[in-house]
């Protein structure tokens, strides 16, 4: 079997962790149980990345839209989130994960924010792995909030709108300072990019695998690996 080029690894991957629910489904299990088990797939493949030498890992763990699902799963969402932040914090110190996270999480509850801050507090010095969680995230609000960044820069006259470039976007972005991923993931076989990370994977290298996220595990994260090392990254500079 083809083995994982060292020298070729993603500098960042990005996945959208699809199919918690319908795999609970399938099991004859409410949705919590599934979301539980989702959660052990994260545990694995941050330890994976970090051991392979992934350097950035981002997770689309909470959409905006996710706010509309029944009360009782978000909470239940909210207080996994909680849990998976405290468990995890010496892991993250032992292996020099650094924690970062994107998107609105000002509506994120009150416990849940502190212990988020908390995290990101302790871990802030940490330079092996930045895993970042994509929290109340939705890829059009992030360009509107850049947008309104801006325009409030341009108002208090801090910059003009010759100013204005990508690189401007970019720096106006949730994601300032991080890479463009360089392969985004989804799981359970929805061809769909769901609102995530709109501007950020002009160039990524998109790869869908059927599995459920909870059974996603090293073997399919290697195959998506390999399958990344074959392509042919030309970013529209030839045919």
């Amino acid at each position: 079997m083809t083995q994982i080029n060292s020298k070729q690894l993603p500098e960042h991957v990005a996945i959208i962790m699809d199919g918690n629910g319908r795999w609970a489904k399938r099991k004859g299990l409410n949705r919590i149980r599934g979301h539980r088990k989702g959660a052990d797939t994260v545990r694995k493949i941050v330890t994976f990345s970090r051991e392979i030498g992934i350097r950035w890992l981002t997770l689309y763990a909470f959409s905006e839209e996710n706010w509309k699902r029944p009360a009782l799963e978000v909470q239940a969402l909210m207080k996994l989130l909680n849990l998976f932040l405290k468990n995890e914090l010496k892991e993250m110190q032992e292996n020099g994960i650094q924690l970062k996270t994107i998107g609105r999480t000002a509506r994120l509850p009150k416990t849940t924010r502190q212990i988020l801050q908390d995290t990101i507090d302790k871990t802030s010095s940490n330079s092996d792995m930045t895993l970042t969680l994509a929290l109340s995230y939705g890829g059009r609000q992030e360009i509107l909030d850049a947008i309104l960044k801006i325009v409030s820069q341009i108002e208090e006259n801090k910059i003009s709108t010759s100013d204005i470039t990508e690189k401007l976007v970019s720096n106006s972005l949730y994601t300032s300072g991080m890479p463009d991923p360089d392969l985004l993931i989804r799981t359970s076989g929805e061809y769909r990019i769901s609102n995530f990370l709109l501007w950020q994977i002009s160039y990524s290298e998109i790869y869908i695998t059927p599995t459920l996220w909870p059974d996603f595990g090293e073997n399919e994260y290697e195959k998506a690996l390999k399958d990344y090392q074959m392509r042919d990254r030309r970013f529209g500079a030839r045919g």
